[in-house]
């Protein structure tokens, strides 16, 4: 059973005589330091020079620092940037600005897990994540409730890492709803193959093949969108309410029942070994360095491959179809490709 932990077991006073720097202000950063500072913790934000978030932190009433000396400054450290960009960040402005005492915190774990970062001797490393994205995360807090995090601690150099964990997430509201004890290993491995094999990667590949034999079957495009990805949505919020029992308890004795006899047909006993294949890989450090090797060469197959996704028939499909309903919300599809929308 896993370990859990709640308001009552943490000490916010902890993380209040701290000060924290937030290394980033997008979706994370701007929930962490906003969570942090109405929990009466002294937060700056830390960016690099000429970042364009550094005005939005601004008009937000944050202090922003250069991350060098806020690094300096601070007592705790919350690395928010992108990983493929930690490592750099890291070695160049935190690193010399690190001293025995401080704490190296972070929200995922993939560069300490895999070797891209390494903390000085009499440094804590820790880990804080919540899991929801960072509007979700400080909608949550704002209304009076929290987002379940996962805590972990890589080095305990100053003997209390935990209960500094703790802390920070009492303060960003991880311990109204509960915070559940792991490692930065489980974290890291977890977090990387749910994505890429349920979250991310298998559902969306699992709703393109639907949609072309569909479409190559003769059907309408438009009824195709509908029928495998519009309303995945109904069922991903039945499974997030109950669990899988309630999204079959909720549709029709059909729907129910073709689940039964036809899933197993498309995901195979084929599709777990793959799966396991993906776990390997993850765990082994040959998808960290595939990513990060491809990254440091320009992102040039990630750029490749994000293309060849868009240029899907499903996505023209979507985006005329979102143009005409209310129900596509008040972002458009131009928000998000060109990065304005918050993620």
């Amino acid at each position: 059973m896993a370990e859990m932990f709640y308001d009552k077991d943490a000490d916010l006073s902890i993380v209040q005589g701290k000060k924290v720097a937030i290394v980033g202000y997008g979706s994370q950063g701007h929930a962490h330091a906003q969570n942090l500072r109405d929990s009466g913790v002294d937060v700056r934000v830390a960016l690099r020079d000429g970042s364009a978030s550094i005005a939005k932190a601004e008009n937000d009433g944050f202090t922003v620092m250069n991350v060098a000396d806020a690094s300096a400054w601070a007592d705790l450290i919350m690395i928010l940037a992108p990983d493929q960009h930690q490592r750099t960040i890291y070695n160049d402005e935190i690193k010399p600005n690190l001293a025995p005492g401080k704490t190296l915190a972070f929200a995922h774990g993939f560069n300490i897990r895999f070797g891209y970062i390494e903390a000085p001797e009499g440094v804590d490393v820790i880990l804080i994540a919540p899991k929801a994205p960072g509007h979700t995360v400080r909608r949550e807090f704002v209304a009076g409730r929290g987002i379940p995090d996962i805590i972990a601690v890589e080095v305990d150099a100053s003997g209390s890492a935990w209960e500094t964990a703790k802390s920070y997430a009492k303060g960003i509201g991880g311990t109204r709803a509960g915070i559940i004890k792991t490692t930065f290993t489980e974290e890291t491995e977890t977090d990387l193959f749910g994505e890429q094999t349920v979250l991310c990667g298998g559902t969306s590949h699992l709703v393109q093949y639907g949609f072309e034999v569909l479409t190559e079957a003769g059907y309408q495009p438009e009824i195709a969108y509908f029928e495998v990805l519009h309303e995945l949505k109904l069922i991903v919020d039945l499974m997030w309410e109950g669990g899988i029992a309630k999204q079959r308890w909720s549709i029709s004795d059909t729907a129910e029942y073709g689940d039964y006899v036809s899933g197993p047909r498309v995901i195979t006993p084929e599709v777990k070994e793959n799966m396991k294949a993906v776990l390997a890989d993850i765990q082994s450090g040959a998808f960290a360095k595939r990513f990060i090797d491809d990254q440091d060469n320009g992102a040039v197959e990630f750029k490749e491959l994000r293309a060849k996704e868009e240029s899907h028939p499903i996505e023209t499909t979507g985006k005329e179809l979102r143009a005409l309903f209310s129900w596509s919300g008040s972002k458009t599809d131009e928000d998000y490709v060109d990065g304005s929308a918050a993620r």
